[in-house]
């Protein structure tokens, strides 16, 4: 039989290593443990091997140092102008002070909650409707400083806050679609009116810019028609005048006279041919044994010009 010495000493070295188990504490990265002694707290405990005076020093909380995501339950918010809103988001925090998580509140994670509830629906009560939708970035800033500041007495760093949904009443809904669909509406004819206010500037732009060409060109074809007929005016008389310094010539060669005095006859009695032949009447000179004179008459002024 085995001897009763030895019964206790094994019994002593089992109770020993239970002791030395329960005395080493090994804690998880990014967790801390609270050690409270006889009830009391005592220290904290970091990521590592800690030791604990087992019967004496007990863990009393585990706490974890990651950022933990929280889900909101969904609650009907009131707004400003008196509408149903359905209202859920999702909180982050951290446990930033293990100490006063464990006895600043009983449960903080419920704390939370409730008060992101409550801070939700005072701050969306101060909104109209269409504007939740349009300041989510504010409605979130705001509940974050909100709770941050209470929930430093529970240890805890409230890191942001994010609305999933926000979801109006279905006869809202329809509303705010017939809205849209009118807006839209109202653009494409905004737009169409605007093409066709644009397309009659162009039209009007293009008149106004032909009309100016037109009338550059017919500026132009008059000024070259007045070129061109002061040009032929120039032509016929420096012709006329060069035909009268040729006849001029003639007339100085030998028998240049005898030829001018039968041309001068030729002409005079033609004319008075020409006038018979166009009207009733007959002009006659008074004295038609005068002819002669007239002939000779012509002569002198052409005589006086030869020789001025």
């Amino acid at each position: 039989m085995i001897e009763t010495s030895t019964i206790v000493l094994l019994v002593i070295v089992a109770l020993a290593i239970l002791i030395v188990v329960k005395a080493i504490a090994i804690v998880p990265q990014q967790h801390a443990w609270v050690v409270e002694r006889l009830g009391k707290f005592d220290r904290v405990l970091s990521p590592g091997a800690g030791f604990v005076i087992p019967f004496v020093e007990r863990v009393a909380y585990r706490h974890s140092l990651k950022e933990i995501p929280l889900d909101v339950p969904s609650q009907v918010c009131i707004t400003r102008d008196n509408t149903q809103l359905q209202v859920d988001g999702v909180l982050y925090f951290q446990v930033t002070d293990p100490m006063r998580a464990s006895y600043g509140s009983s449960n903080y994670i419920s704390a939370i909650t409730q008060l992101a509830q409550t801070t939700l629906r005072s701050v969306i009560g101060k909104m109209e409707l269409d504007r939740t939708f349009e300041e989510r970035e504010a409605i979130n800033s705001t509940i974050v400083s909100s709770l941050d500041e209470a929930a430093l007495n529970w240890g805890v760093k409230v890191l942001r806050y994010e609305i999933k949904d926000l979801t109006p009443p279905n006869e809202i809904l329809r509303a705010m679609q017939a809205q849209i669909t009118a807006e839209r509406e109202k653009r494409a004819l905004i737009a169409a009116s605007e093409g066709r206010r644009q397309e009659q500037i162009n039209i009007a732009t293009g008149e106004r810019e032909a009309a100016i060409a037109r009338s550059e060109g017919e500026k132009q074809a008059q000024i070259n028609q007045a070129q061109g007929e002061a040009a032929a005016v120039l032509a016929i008389a420096e012709a006329t005048a060069k035909a009268i310094t040729q006849v001029a010539g003639a007339v100085r060669q030998p028998g240049g006279m005898e030829a001018v005095n039968l041309k001068v006859a030729e002409r005079y009695v033609e004319a008075f041919g020409n006038v018979a032949k166009e009207g009733n009447t007959l002009i006659l000179p008074a004295n038609l044994s005068d002819v002669g004179g007239m002939i000779a008459s012509a002569m002198t002024i052409v005589k006086s010009t030869r020789n001025p």
